[in-house]
């Protein structure tokens, strides 16, 4: 098993790469549409969703990311830094800053479907969007967001198992701790000085890049927590099984639902006051 998810984990890495320096931008597009929709299939079987509730849910998922991401390109060709989107980036933020904590904390499954396909949206679409206009500000600058989770779950990880006593959610996600979001803060906090040594004198990140981290890590766990508990509540233990050894697409990508569209928020407001 331990093989089978390392080398799934650098072909998937691998791949990303590729796409995110190389692809033309209408085919990253297309391929983050194809993401989304896979996506959208994991998260009806979470909700239970009948057969015709999951062909009308990835009907109307594919409709609306096409429509949104020609939008956006449209927005990005002309300007990077478009806010065009900014108010679905901040509808996300609100989402995982006021009302996920709620269901966090409620802890009940969500009965209504017509609930959770709006949930699911709120999820995917703007994800989708934040990745497409990181890259076209800078796929660097995209690729350093991404870090911040994959630096916060490793030393997470490590920190939970070497000295972790007190449950973070027991009920939701038995195995994660404080003691982890400890390593993970201590993680983040080498990476956004290492980060802050890299970036040029002039740049406005410089000001706001350790509170920013600091504010994804956190979010990335309440995103990882989020989808534990929707899969708590659907019994199941992964979203999918499209990647061998890692589940399936909502597994890989939850921390970043929660962390790329705030990111694509600062990034946007924070350079328009260059302006």
């Amino acid at each position: 098993m331990l093989k089978t998810r390392i080398l799934t984990a650098l072909a998937m890495l691998t791949a990303f790469l590729a796409a995110l320096f190389y692809l033309p931008a209408i085919f990253w597009a297309v391929l983050l549409l194809g993401v989304t929709v896979t996506a959208a299939r994991e998260w009806a079987r979470l909700g239970h969703f009948t057969v015709r509730q999951t062909i009308l849910y990835l009907i109307l998922t594919t409709l609306l990311g096409g429509e949104l991401l020609f939008l956006v390109s449209e927005a990005v060709a002309v300007d990077p830094g478009s806010t065009a989107m900014i108010w679905l980036y901040v509808v996300s933020t609100l989402f995982w800053l006021l009302l996920v904590p709620i269901l966090l904390r409620i802890n009940s499954p969500i009965q209504n479907s017509g609930l959770f396909m709006l949930l699911g949206w709120l999820v995917l679409l703007p994800t989708c969007l934040a990745l497409y206009q990181l890259r076209a500000i800078d796929p660097w600058l995209l690729l350093g967001f991404m870090g911040v989770i994959w630096v916060s779950d490793s030393t997470a990880y490590f920190a939970g198992r070497a000295y972790g006593k007190h449950k973070l959610a027991p009920r939701i996600s038995p195995g994660k701790t404080w003691e982890g979001v400890a390593g993970a803060l201590c993680g983040v906090l080498v990476y956004a000085l290492a980060w802050l040594y890299l970036l040029d004198e002039g740049n406005l990140l410089i000001t706001w890049q350790v509170p920013l981290l600091f504010v994804l890590t956190m979010l990335g766990i309440m995103g990882d927590l989020f989808e534990s508990l929707l899969k708590r509540h659907a019994g199941v233990k992964d979203s999918g099984n499209i990647l061998p050894g890692h589940g399936g697409i909502l597994d890989r990508i939850d921390a970043l639902t929660s962390t790329l569209p705030v990111a694509a928020m600062a990034v946007i407001l924070i350079y328009s006051t260059e302006l």
